[in-house]
């Protein structure tokens, strides 16, 4: 095509084309003698990267970024499956564990929410063989009930198809784990199954190789319905247990869900059309129509809504967005219309990053797993060895049936251990809790942050954009006489609009409030550190520090001493030359600081300011949110030092901070909590995120933390339990004394609910 001359239009932004009012511009460019409006500042920004480009309407565009992982930013970069147990073994195909023999789950959940292959396989032999399972067990248990005596060959039949078709997982995974030297739960249940098996058979077709002994009243005792109950009852057990665990990622199919599938672009005739979200490139336009979902990261370029934010962040109350404003996929708007630019799709928004982090998390290990391991490794030899003591101790002294019963206990103790619960018992937990924080706008970045953060007593908070907005507000304006305050403002905010300064945001919002009407800012120029100044009207307005200004005025010097001894900062306006007034500034302490204050010394947290703001800045918050200790003047390192020095004197400290100078304190501390309004350096140094910036959140993860860590000890207690009661009561501890036997079949219920239950009470959380 060939190059066409482009029509200098000051009312349309060079970069994305949409209408702008030069004196509401959000930024401001001269270039070659001519001035271009921008609808935001990120437009401005790029216009410098090229603004021949994008002056002559050729600009030099990067390549566009595809959005087609953005419902699976990490299928292609992580393995697909992975052992919940045992995340170290993945595989890129559906396989078992060799360690546990557990079947790997998909490391992401779909949005289909398909079942497992596993859990499908087990409930087809599990239905198939269960009438033959019910079969055995009657004729074996029910005899004096039955009009005829049953053969013990009818047994054989019914149980054999059980045994060998639907057992066969069992034994595939207990002969893996001998091949592998892995002993697990499979293992006990393969010897203790394949053990009444093998008996029963060599009983049936060969009762004359067994010794006397192991005759009872005459016959031959055969435990066909004993392997087939136990094969039955572990499918159910797998079932159940499946199904449970299926539901630990229903935080993050929810997640998944938000993302819409389609998009409205808007094609530069003005038009929209429908697309599939995967074809939305950055930098494109779209329009979110009242009631519908934001499809994916952007700025706001023309229309203005509220936008409920609550599925990502759980801020119940919608926020407001005008012009300028980002949004994030995922969210809802509300009643008004939305232009935005897109920028960032796949696995850059948000939401995949979230989903990204909690996907993670669920995957690592917390530390209390540590002694789970260490039980775990001498687990089944120890079984394995009770077993043959109560299979040796009831032979030698049992009596007549000593060996029968011997046998009987020793199945017994083999199939009711479960080391399966004991594996279970944290990594259930960390999954569920971890989905449950990300719906409430918590991130945790790996699971022992969680057991940090529960035993968290100290808690470091930086001042701005922590305990504050991080958004300085106009405060007071001091004009000397003769000066109207409204066409001062006026100046001064027209050249504040070219700025990205917070204190000139500030001046701008002021304005806006006041219903004033910026002008046009030519020659604009910054100097770090000192102001900025431009051409407005004719007039030389510069905005800055008294030294900039050139402000010697006396009233206006001490109504900046009084600003600053009162906590807020000053800056002064000189138009021409001539000093015309003073503006203070003042950072708000947030809404929800006080009351989350208030959780956290309920629990017993020390909490302490560590600013890098003034002295005086920083005791008026500390007096604000009633905190008794506050440091200000702090460096970076300086921070992280008193994280190191509150650690010396024995406290558990977190650190919470939104800037790139707390990212070393955050790096410091046992705990470091980003906000997720802050820098990425501070988030990527966090342990975990609040995504709305919100304090509240920091109390919501504490106490959620505190929750899983009471889950954890649960589930591990409960395992450990188990085991300790259950293993004696099989081999038959109780038997002489009491009477008290647990046989194969009852020792295969026990043994399979006692995963069910481990999972069942992980799954509270999601109620937390």
């Amino acid at each position: 095509m060939a190059d066409a001359a482009v029509v200098y239009d000051p009312t349309r932004d060079p970069v994305c084309g949409m209408r702008v009012d030069p004196a509401h511009a959000r930024a401001q460019r001269e270039w070659q003698g001519r001035v271009y409006h921008f609808c935001c500042a990120g437009c401005a920004t790029k216009f410098d990267t090229d603004p021949a480009g994008y002056a002559s309407g050729r600009p030099a565009l990067p390549t566009p970024v595809r959005a087609a992982s953005a419902l699976a930013p990490a299928a292609a970069r992580d393995a697909a499956y992975v052992c919940p147990m045992h995340p170290e073994e993945t595989s890129e195909e559906p396989a078992d564990c060799s360690i546990c023999g557990m079947a790997l789950e998909a490391t992401r959940p779909t949005l289909a929410a398909a079942e497992a292959p596993e859990l499908r396989d087990f409930r087809r032999r599990f239905l198939y063989t269960l009438p033959l399972t019910i079969s055995v067990f009657v004729l074996a248990m029910g005899g004096e009930f039955l009009p005829f005596t049953p053969s013990p060959w009818w047994q054989g039949l019914f149980a054999t198809p059980v045994v060998l078709w639907a057992g066969a997982p069992v034994f595939s995974r207990a002969w893996q784990s001998l091949r592998n030297r892995r002993a697990n739960m499979w293992t006990l249940i393969g010897i203790g199954t394949g053990s009444a098996y093998l008996y029963s058979i060599v009983a049936l077709l060969a009762p004359d190789a067994l010794p006397a002994a192991a005759r009872h009243h005459g016959a031959i005792a055969v435990y066909f319905e004993a392997a087939a109950v136990i094969v039955s009852l572990t499918l159910l057990g797998q079932i159940l247990e499946g199904l449970a665990r299926a539901r630990t990622a229903d935080a993050l199919r929810a997640l998944l869900s938000l993302q819409p599938p389609q998009a409205m672009r808007i094609d530069a005739q003005g038009d929209t059309v429908a697309v599939p979200v995967e074809a939305v490139v950055v930098g494109d336009r779209l329009r979110v129509r009242p009631g519908e979902k934001v499809p994916l990261d952007g700025v706001v370029v023309d229309g203005a809504s509220e936008v409920d934010e609550s599925m990502l962040t759980g801020e119940p109350m919608p926020r407001e967005k005008r012009t300028g404003d980002a949004v994030v996929g995922g969210t809802l708007n509300g009643h008004g219309s939305l232009d935005l630019r897109v920028t960032r799709v796949g696995a850059d928004t948000m939401l995949a990053k979230i989903v990204e982090l909690v996907a993670e998390a669920q995957r690592s290990r917390a530390p209390l797993q540590q002694l789970a391991d260490r039980v775990a490794a001498w687990f089944v030899p120890v079984v394995v060895l009770v077993a043959v003591v109560a299979f040796v101790a009831w032979g030698v002294a049992g009596g007549e049936a000593g060996w029968i019963r011997g046998l009987w206990h020793a199945i017994a103790v083999l199939i009711i251990a479960c080391p399966c619960a004991l594996g279970l018992a944290t990594p259930m937990s960390v999954m569920v809790a971890t989905g449950r924080a990300a719906q409430a706008g918590i991130l945790f970045r790996h699971a022992a942050a969680i057991e940090r953060l529960a035993d968290v007593d100290w808690l470091l908070v930086d001042k701005t954009g922590t305990l504050t907005h991080g958004r300085p507000q106009i405060d007071e304006v001091i004009c000397v006489d003769g000066t109207a305050a409204a066409e001062m403002l006026v100046a001064a905010a027209s050249v504040a609009a070219k700025s990205e300064h917070p204190y000139a945001h500030a001046l701008v919002r002021h304005a806006q409030a006041l219903g004033l009407r910026r002008n046009a800012a030519t020659a604009f120029r910054a100097s770090a550190g000192a102001g900025m100044e431009a051409r407005v009207l004719g007039k030389d307005v510069r905005v800055g520090s008294a030294t900039f200004t050139a402000t010697e005025d006396p009233a206006l010097l001490a109504a900046a001493t009084r600003a600053r001894q009162a906590g807020a900062s000053a800056i002064f306006v000189a138009i021409d030359g001539l000093p015309v007034a003073m503006l203070a500034l003042r950072d708000a302490l947030k809404p929800t600081a006080r009351p989350m204050l208030a959780v956290l010394s309920a629990h017993g947290i020390t909490v302490e300011i560590a600013s890098g703001d003034a002295e005086d800045t920083v005791r008026r918050i500390a007096g604000e949110a009633e905190i008794a200790r506050a440091q200000g003047g702090l460096s970076p390192a300086a921070k992280a030092e008193l994280v190191a020095r509150r650690r010396a004197e024995g406290h558990r400290v977190a650190m919470a901070g939104d800037g790139i100078n707390d990212a070393p304190a955050l790096a410091a501390a046992d705990v470091g909590i980003a906000m997720g309004n802050g820098t990425d350096v501070a988030i990527a140094a966090g342990d975990v995120t609040l995504v709305t910036g919100s304090l509240d959140g920091l109390a919501r993860a504490h106490e959620l933390a505190r929750a899983t860590l009471r889950n954890m000890r649960q589930n591990l207690g409960f395992a450990l339990c188990y085991n300790a009661i259950g293993i004696p009561i099989a081999a038959g501890v109780l038997s002489p004394g009491f009477g008290i036997d647990a046989s194969p079949m009852l020792a295969a219920l026990a043994m399979s609910l006692s995963s069910v239950s481990v999972v069942g009470n992980a799954l509270r959380l999601r109620r937390a």
